[in-house]
């Protein structure tokens, strides 16, 4: 097993071994979009260490790609901090069960939206079910990603697989953002997830750097058609996390040592996420806008 600092909640942990670090003598490879449920170690969302302190009180949170990974430990998180939470995914019904019944416990509502997202139909759909139930969409997290199989050359990526790579990752915003504007009001905020691959791009998984450099340019051109309105629109920007998206992407060999190269030496946890998007999501935040916020460990994004 992989070395853990023994609470992580504890005070001023060692960032570098607050959490698993590699070798991850037990990781095992998935096929895509993976599950939670399977990964050794399993994922750390913040379940026994996020305390909410009413930032987002009664807000209505959409968010995409929050069955498992950073999605989930976002929409945890924003749970915590009073939100009702309307969650998109795929189709990991066992991942989503799980997050729903830990925002149920916490007071606050959820309603499951499963779903292939690179279909424009399935962008609607989950705008008119989350209207429907809640009424509103005060924030909208954009995060649902496709990262197929690491490949050792542009030539084995076929045009389907980098078709439905752009449609999931990039394509699909462009169609909630259209559908849930009408329903976001002033002070609303759109927070979309990128990657240090937009910065530092691997060519084993080209379809999905080059959509994440996408999302940058999404970011900051939207910010500032929508910031009159009063809509901030920002971005998070991990480095490498510990999601079951990794674990369908990369080899055995690899997710071994997954994130030991990076300054921290580990992989983040989602849980380490989360915190990001609860400021960009608040009116602590009310001054940032057009940001891509980088959560890489220290690994340059310019």
């Amino acid at each position: 097993m992989s070395e853990v600092h023994s609470n992580p909640a504890s005070t001023n942990p060692d960032p570098t071994k607050a959490h698993h670090v590699p070798p991850f003598k037990e990781a095992k490879e998935q096929e895509w979009p993976g599950t939670s449920a399977k990964m050794n170690p399993r994922p750390d969302h913040g379940e026994s260490t996020y305390r909410g302190s009413g930032k987002l009180k009664d807000h209505i949170a959409l968010i995409t790609g929050a069955d498992s990974g950073i999605g989930r430990a976002v929409a945890l998180a924003f749970a915590r901090e009073g939100a009702d939470i309307a969650i998109s995914y795929y189709d990991e019904h066992e991942d989503a069960k799980e997050i729903e019944k830990d925002i149920l416990a916490e007071g606050r509502k959820c309603i499951l939206l499963p779903g292939d997202l690179s279909e424009d139909a399935q962008n609607k759909k989950i705008v008119d079910e989350t209207v429907a139930k809640f009424g509103r969409i005060d924030l909208l997290v954009l995060n649902a990603a496709s990262q197929g199989k690491a490949v050792k050359s542009i030539t084995e990526l076929d045009r389907e697989r980098v078709e439905f790579t752009f449609k999931t990752n990039i394509i699909s915003m462009f169609s909630t953002v259209k559908y849930a504007l009408p329903h976001i009001k002033k002070g609303g905020a759109i927070i979309t997830t990128g990657s240090v691959q937009a910065y530092d791009p691997s060519a084993e998984i080209l379809d999905y750097a080059t959509t994440k450099a996408a999302i940058v340019g999404f970011t900051k051109g939207l910010a500032a058609e929508l910031v009159p309105k009063g809509i901030r629109v920002n971005c998070v920007a991990p480095g490498p996390v510990w999601t079951p998206l990794v674990m369908a992407s990369f080899p055995e060999e690899k997710l071994k040592t997954f994130g030991e190269k990076y300054p921290i030496g580990r992989p983040a946890q989602p849980s380490e996420l989360a915190p990001a998007y609860v400021f960009l999501a608040s009116q602590e935040s009310r001054y940032v806008n057009a940001e891509i916020l980088a959560v890489t460990g220290g690994q340059a994004t310019a």
